[in-house]
């Protein structure tokens, strides 16, 4: 039992968080159609992340953060200076900016001796939730042990008050983003500005993104934000639900994934395991098939199951 608090529970908890943070602001980009801006986002805040580590060298610094956000506000701006100025379309602009800013973050990363030392490439890609380990947990009563509790690892503590800010924000501004992301020009004549709520919405999107960069890494972060939102968008056409649900199936993504990436090839007769980060995605991505496969409204079985009824009529 120490074996698994000390190993195996500490990723368990990274991979849990990471998701759930994503998973909650998802639902938004899923409804305002701007999915792939969670991808552009996992990107353009490698630069940020980069020039925060290389202030504080500590890869779960708040610095990376501030770093994440400053150069996911930049990105914003940049490709609305290109739209306006370039005559391009939005996705066109995004593309080029999130690109250049993403190989501009590798260069820094290779050009400033940082790879190799605490952050190299193959971290940026893939995160290193298996890195996480917590030795002061020996038993179950540790779980409540507040003293114990503090020694877990900074990335999770700092993942947990990330959570409790993405909270905070979905419940304060609940309805804010609500009315913006199914009708901007309502959200516009009632007061609200969509502007200033879509900058909000992504800056939440950056701190999530950097704050789940130590455990999936900027690649797969996509999943963690698209996934969750879209199986429980699959499920209802409540936002209230939508929420819960994602927030269910990002925790189980965490888990389960993190379990069959661990154990799964052991229990097959193979000595060794799977990267943890691509296994959580993996669940996710499977999670949205049964969705899509089995869901009561939308479900592609259900579908057909009433057409062959009122066929048959």
């Amino acid at each position: 039992m120490d074996i698994f608090l000390q190993f195996d529970l500490p990723s368990i908890l990274l991979g849990s968080l990471a998701a759930l943070a994503c998973g909650l602001l998802g639902n938004f980009l899923v409804l305002r159609k701007q999915a792939l801006m969670g991808d552009a986002i996992s990107h353009v805040v490698l630069p940020g992340i980069v020039i925060g580590f290389l202030f504080t060298h500590e890869t779960s610094s708040w610095a990376m953060m501030l770093g994440a956000g400053g150069a996911a506000i930049f990105a914003v701006l940049l490709i609305e200076l290109i739209r306006r100025i370039g005559n391009v379309e939005p996705g066109a602009a995004m593309g080029v900016v999130f690109t250049t800013m993403f190989a501009a973050g590798v260069v820094i990363l290779e050009q400033t001796g940082t790879a190799g030392v605490h952050l190299d490439v193959e971290h940026a890609l893939y995160g290193n939730l298996e890195s996480a380990i917590w030795l002061d947990a020996y038993s179950l009563s540790d779980l409540w042990n507040w003293q114990v509790l503090m020694t877990l690892p900074e990335s999770i503590k700092q993942l947990f008050v990330v959570n409790m800010l993405v909270i905070m924000f979905i419940v304060l501004f609940f309805k804010e983003l609500k009315i913006s992301s199914f009708d901007p020009l309502l959200s516009a004549s009632l007061g609200f500005s969509p502007k200033w709520l879509g900058l909000s919405l992504i800056v939440m999107v950056a701190i999530a993104a950097v704050a789940a960069f130590t455990a999936v890494g900027s690649i797969l972060v996509i999943a963690m934000f698209i996934c969750p939102a879209a199986t429980a968008r699959m499920l209802t056409d409540n936002l209230k639900v939508q929420l819960f649900i994602s927030g269910i199936a990002s925790l189980s993504a965490g888990l389960f994934g993190y379990l069959l990436a661990a154990f799964g090839p052991g229990l097959l007769g193979y000595e060794f395991s799977v990267s943890a980060a691509g296994m959580i995605a993996v669940v996710a991505g499977l999670q949205q098939v049964l969705a899509m496969l089995f869901a009561p409204h939308y479900g592609v079985v259900m579908r057909r199951r009433r057409q062959r009824a009122h066929a048959s009529v």
